[in-house]
């Protein structure tokens, strides 16, 4: 039985991860959700799989929620909810399933308190990869991946080190603007906030739905895959695959190539990494090769999308670097949504305030802050 923390409760990847609990019953148990602001869903999650330990940010909330469930759990709130969670002493693991950049103190507290950590958020990964990597060896704990492509990557490396690979190949579905006929450049900026939500693959949250339009989550996923496999980023390279059945592959320096497929669903992802190194059995995910007929793979359109490159950028010159680039994306994705900018304005955005940010190069955890908070002020102006 593996007990687990799940920060992030409420949102698409942490309700996910309720129902692998409840496929998995005997080999899963949640000792503790934190969520945002949605109270209703926890209040629900909680009364259902009666963890000890509950919190969420507003203090309000957390007021209300304790009067509703009484003195069987334990409410928190904030910031503080979050590190008391992450470090639970009878914690096995530790889903971090929190959108953007409030999951990385909670991610480091649980690595100093000894516990697995599973990341389904990139942005920690992004902003302070090499801060993060260095704690879990220097704590002798794992950081497993909870994205669907970092999964099977992990799957296919299977132990094997980076020197036998020749190059890591992240697949992309290319997003809801894929098609060039249909897409062209100059029609970019009469894209929609509606139409940039329709996913054609998988249904997930506003802002990674958002960045896969964009493509900079695939921008995000290299940067995060090179700490994660400890590789350089001139071997992480992306491939667009737009029936989403072959996560990602790797090539060895002998030309073979392994791959993960399954139909797409992040509960599979989500499940090897809770259970692993097991594997737990489950009907959920069916994959169906005659009826899925064909599996096509093309270049990415890096004129159409050009954060591929920025991401590619950031991830070789590092410091701070990385960390910009994803604030002033979150930063864009959220002017876009509310209808202050158009869509190729994100990437404009991002460009631009990474060109004006002077450097850190190996940044304290501090600097790595600083620059967060710089580049948001900096993306808002």
């Amino acid at each position: 039985m593996k007990n687990v923390v799940l920060l992030g409760s409420t949102g698409s990847i942490g309700t996910s991860t309720v129902k692998v609990a409840e496929d998995l019953p005997g080999q899963i148990r949640l000792i503790a959700l934190a969520a945002g602001g949605n109270a209703e869903l926890l209040l629900e999650q909680t009364r259902k799989h009666q963890p000890g330990i509950i919190s969420i940010n507003d203090p309000a909330k957390a007021k209300d929620l304790q009067a509703k469930l009484g003195n069987s759990v334990k409410v928190l709130c904030g910031n503080e909810g979050l590190l008391q969670l992450a470090t639970l002493p009878e914690a096995d693991i530790v889903l971090i399933a929190i959108v953007g950049t409030a999951g990385l103190q909670p991610a480091l507290a649980a690595i100093r308190a000894g516990k697995d950590i599973a990341v389904a958020s990139k942005e920690i990964l992004v902003m302070a990869g090499e801060i993060v990597m260095n704690e879990a060896r220097k704590h002798g704990v794992r950081v497993l991946a909870v994205d669907s492509e970092h999964s099977a990557i992990f799957q296919c490396l299977d132990g094997k080190p980076t020197s036998s690979v020749r190059q890591l190949l992240l697949t992309a579905s290319g997003g809801p603007f894929r098609d060039k006929s249909l897409w062209p450049k100059e029609k970019f900026a009469e894209i929609t906030v509606e139409r940039a939500l329709k996913h054609p693959s998988w249904v997930m949250g506003r802002k990674i739905t958002i960045d896969s339009a964009t493509l900079f989550n695939k921008g995000l996923e290299m940067i995060e895959a090179r700490w994660l496999f400890d590789i350089e980023m001139a071997r992480v390279g992306v491939v667009v695959h737009p029936q989403s059945i072959v996560h990602s592959m790797v090539e060895f320096v002998d030309g073979s190539l392994l791959a993960q497929l399954s139909t797409p669903d992040m509960c599979l992802p989500i499940q090897y990494a809770l259970t692993y190194p097991e594997r737990a059995a489950s009907d959920r995910v069916q994959t169906n090769f005659p009826k899925l007929g064909t599996l096509t793979f093309e270049e990415p359109d890096v004129d159409r999308f050009p954060a591929i490159q920025l991401a590619r950028r950031a991830g070789e010159i590092g410091g701070t670097l990385p960390a910009v680039l994803n604030a002033a994306n979150e930063v864009a994705v959220e002017a876009f949504v509310n209808r202050k900018i158009n869509f190729p304005q994100i990437t404009e955005t991002v460009r631009r305030v990474m060109d004006a940010h002077v450097i850190v190069a190996q940044p304290t955890l501090e600097q790595i802050l600083a620059a967060d908070a710089w580049a948001r002020v900096a993306a808002a102006k």
